[in-house]
């Protein structure tokens, strides 16, 4: 079974508001995050401050189950780290944080596959830089647990870079995260122009 970890338990310092459950064309960017997630997955897990109400009622609709991490404020490692622990009986976890709403949902099935052919890391790539969401196999488990700090998952896959199964892509999406206001202007520029070009083609 591959769980899916959708991680939503920052607090939005930079961006100064609630940036998941704001509305960008009447969707929170944490739901986009969690639909393109959900697909490819067969247990769906979001990972939130025990305080978020409002965002756990927003997740709960798109299908998935909430697990309150006590330990938020340690940074995303902590999260992704009680995550894991808590799902102990997954054969892999795709990981997505809930600030990248414009991944594809091939992005993250393509993610998936390979964890089902028996993949030990996966990450999609676009223009040669590794992207989100990222694939663990179960043997991970352990290492994945007693991860901590705010980069998650980066000294792990640095360490087992020889087993990173790369799954080239087009989708620019698994770059683009939001942090500040400025950077979902950002995103959502490119996002209408992504589709003009399509529309053209």
């Amino acid at each position: 079974m591959i769980t899916g970890l959708l991680l939503a338990a920052g607090r939005s310092r930079r961006y100064g508001s609630p940036k998941l459950v704001e509305s960008m064309d009447g969707v929170a960017p944490a739901v986009r995050s969690a639909h393109a997630l959900r697909a490819a997955v067969d247990r769906a897990v979001a990972i939130i401050r025990p305080d978020d109400l409002a965002l756990a009622s927003q997740l709960r609709g798109a299908g998935f189950e909430i697990i309150c991490c006590p330990d938020a404020h340690g940074g995303q490692g902590a999260s992704l780290a009680f995550g894991v622990r808590m799902t102990g009986g997954s054969t892999g976890w795709l990981v997505a944080s809930a600030d990248m709403p414009y991944i594809k949902p091939e992005t993250a099935q393509a993610v998936a596959a390979q964890l089902r052919l028996g993949a030990i890391i996966v990450a999609p790539y676009f223009h040669g830089r590794r992207g989100h969401p990222v694939g663990f196999a179960r043997a991970l488990g352990p290492q994945l647990g007693a991860i901590t700090g705010d980069t998650g998952a980066l000294a792990l896959i640095k360490a087992h870079r020889h087993l990173v199964v790369k799954i080239p892509c087009s989708d620019s999406g698994i770059l683009g995260d939001i942090d500040a206001p400025e950077d979902l202007l950002h995103v959502t520029a490119h996002r209408d122009s992504r589709f003009a070009d399509g529309a053209r083609h």
